[in-house]
């Protein structure tokens, strides 16, 4: 008898652990500029606005920021303060070097270094999180479209770039709606487990 509950609390430690896993894939973690680290662009002067058009932001998935932390930092504003450049009283303020901000909420997200100079100089991100947001300084490229020239590309040293989810929103939703069946169905098999050893 004992051996035969030890084996049930195995089955049902299994299989939240699968519960666990499957939550966890929903969830991405985005640098911020991809191949370049959180700092003043060079290159391309719109890199972090190329960016933030070209990524399916969505709740639960996380913005890393990169950067020496002795040189510069990472702020949250509000969208006045990112217009003008305005990096007084923060709303969140990172500066480790290796900053994660994690999306909570729909919305519009404002970002910009907390180094005096350096917004001017195009280091800023704004993000719009959720259905029917739209950013709203300049318009998301079409279902159809591609990058523009302006966008950066990178050589392939080490083999291929790994693509980010489709920005395509019906395919995006229809993945979203499998996994939360499969996560449902999962928790259900698992409660019924649960109760049949009370």
């Amino acid at each position: 008898m004992v051996n035969l509950l030890s084996h049930n609390r195995m089955v049902v430690f299994f299989l939240l652990t699968l519960v666990q896993i499957q939550a966890k894939v929903l969830c991405y973690q985005y640098k911020v500029g991809d191949l370049d680290a959180w700092g003043i662009p060079t290159s391309n002067s719109k890199v972090y606005t190329n960016w933030s058009k070209y990524h399916n932001l969505t709740i639960g998935d996380s913005l890393l920021f990169l950067y020496p932390p002795s040189q510069d930092s990472v702020i949250q504003v509000t969208e006045e303060s990112y217009m003008k450049c305005n990096i007084k009283d923060p709303i969140l303020y990172m500066n480790n070097g290796n900053s994660l901000f994690n999306i909570t909420s729909k919305g519009q997200f404002y970002f910009t270094s907390g180094v005096a100079g350096h917004c001017q100089k195009n280091q800023k991100l704004h993000i719009a999180v959720g259905e029917g947001i739209v950013e709203n300084t300049g318009t998301a490229p079409g279902p159809g479209s591609s990058l523009p020239a302006s966008a950066p590309s990178y050589p392939t040293v080490f083999g291929n770039i790994p693509v980010a989810p489709s920005t395509s929103t019906p395919a995006s939703t229809s993945s979203q709606f499998t996994s939360t069946s499969q996560l449902l169905i999962t928790g259900f098999v698992v409660s019924a487990l649960f109760s049949t050893l009370i």
